[in-house]
């Protein structure tokens, strides 16, 4: 049986178990449960915290789990797992941050203390810009740091960027890092041919869900006369579907779409002549 670790709470939880559940997986677990049995795929899902899950994957202890690139560089398991998907959710960027004044670039921060939850990232990031720094390790409300006094600057997640501008911070440089939930599996581990399917399996159902999530199908109605003009719109993948209409003079058009570009679409084609533009979503694929 497939072990999989999924994380137990978190802004990771919820998005991984809707992910699963949309690729066909039993996730149900009793209340606080550390496990959910999913026998029909032959796989047994492992709740834990998404530091644990770097960690249980990168020593073999579990087969393969999800959780943010980030843990896995702050755990130090990089060079012990390999990235199998990017899973869409979980997106932010790792920063150094500071107060107005205090730094302009990174090589500001050259003796300056920093205060973090992820020392051995920031180590290797000050390292790579070439600057030596005090790395002040905490578990914790990193972004008050510098107004207690416990540190100069930061280096912290940031995704809105709303809890370092309360704080009076503002990012420095480049993202240190630029993080998402990630599938990963041990990089030195062999699995018996059976979980190695089951693994196979599980990546091509998360993949056919995160791509169907970045897609909408689109349907119209065309007049013959605008078909090409409407086909350069909607080229789809590889060719949009063409079906005939019982009226002789117009047809049917099915085509997969970005969902980013909907809107813009849909009005060229209402622009165009195009009727009855319709816009759904797409469960899952395989393309």
């Amino acid at each position: 049986m497939l072990r999989v670790a999924v994380p137990n709470k978190g802004s990771l939880h919820g998005p991984a178990v809707e992910l699963l559940s949309a690729a066909g997986y039993q996730v149900h677990r009793e209340h606080k449960s550390l496990f959910a049995a999913d026998p029909a795929n032959d796989v047994q899902f492992v709740f834990l915290r998404p530091t644990d899950i770097a960690r249980s994957v990168g020593t073999g202890v579990l087969d393969v789990g999800i959780t943010g690139r980030d843990l896995l560089a702050a755990a130090g398991t990089v060079d012990r797992t390999t990235e199998l998907l990017a899973l869409g959710f979980g997106v932010s960027n790792f920063y150094f941050a500071a107060p107005l004044g205090v730094a302009a670039s990174v090589s500001d921060l050259d003796g300056k203390r920093i205060a973090t939850s992820f020392g051995a990232l920031v180590g290797t990031a000050a390292a790579d810009a070439g600057i030596e720094v005090e790395v002040v390790e905490l578990d914790g409300a990193v972004e008050t740091a510098v107004e207690l006094g416990l540190a100069d600057a930061i280096a912290d997640v940031v995704e809105t960027g709303a809890s370092l501008f309360a704080a009076g911070l503002h990012t420095i440089g480049e993202p240190i890092m630029r993080s998402e939930a990630v599938l990963v599996r041990g990089a030195h581990g062999t699995l018996v041919p059976a979980s190695e399917q089951a693994v196979d399996v599980l990546v091509g159902r998360l993949r056919g869900v995160v791509l169907a999530r970045q897609y909408l199908m689109v349907d119209y109605d065309c007049p013959k006369t605008l078909l090409e003009q409407a086909v350069k719109i909607t080229p789809g993948l590889e060719s949009p579907t063409v079906a005939p209409l019982i009226s002789p003079d117009w047809v049917a058009v099915r085509a997969m779409v970005p969902r980013k570009q909907v809107n813009q679409i849909m009005d060229e084609l209402a622009e165009l002549g195009a009727k009855a533009v319709l816009a759904t979503d797409i469960r899952t694929c395989r393309l």
